[in-house]
């Protein structure tokens, strides 16, 4: 029996997700910062130490927003063949997600408010599996559009009932 090499699929997300993802994470990480400052312009006495520590934590904040985006570009990967849908994820835990073609019950394409702004769209795969759908973030959206149809395509000439 031949061992079979699991490889880093080939297709990267288009590089507007790292401004999408961005924006994201300053949505998220403005507030948090902002409510660490005015907690610290709460206390009457105001401690140097406290001022340093909120300062640090905001200033933290802010930099986990604009780096987070940029590592995540870097290993996030995706590829579909004609016998199954590829994704790796994760800057800290690496995630690999493998769904086989006969195993695909349903292609989604989803595009929110802000990933409309940026021209992008979401490819949600879900299958027959326990473990959830698997989901290819950050495409361009007409490449989205065109891989939900491959999918579509090749999922209904896998022979199978996808269960």
């Amino acid at each position: 029996m031949s061992a079979t090499r699991l490889r880093p699929p080939r297709h990267q997300v288009d590089p507007r997700a790292v401004a999408w993802w961005t924006v994201q994470w300053l949505i998220l990480m403005v507030p948090v910062a902002g409510a660490a400052v005015a907690a610290y312009w709460l206390f009457t006495e105001r401690p140097v130490w406290l001022g340093v520590a909120a300062g640090v934590f905001a200033a933290g904040c802010l930099v986990v927003a604009v780096v987070a985006p940029r590592a995540a570009y870097r290993v996030e990967r995706w590829e579909v063949t004609d016998q199954a849908v590829y994704t790796r994820k994760g800057v800290l835990t690496h995630t690999w997600r493998v769904a086989p073609m006969s195993r695909i019950q349903r292609v989604d394409t989803a595009r929110g408010p802000v990933q409309r702004l940026f021209g992008l769209a979401d490819v949600t795969v879900t299958t027959a599996s326990s473990a959830g759908a698997v989901k290819i973030e950050a495409l361009d959206h007409e490449v989205a559009a065109e891989l939900a149809e491959r999918l579509t395509a090749i999922t209904q000439a896998t022979p199978g009932d996808a269960t």
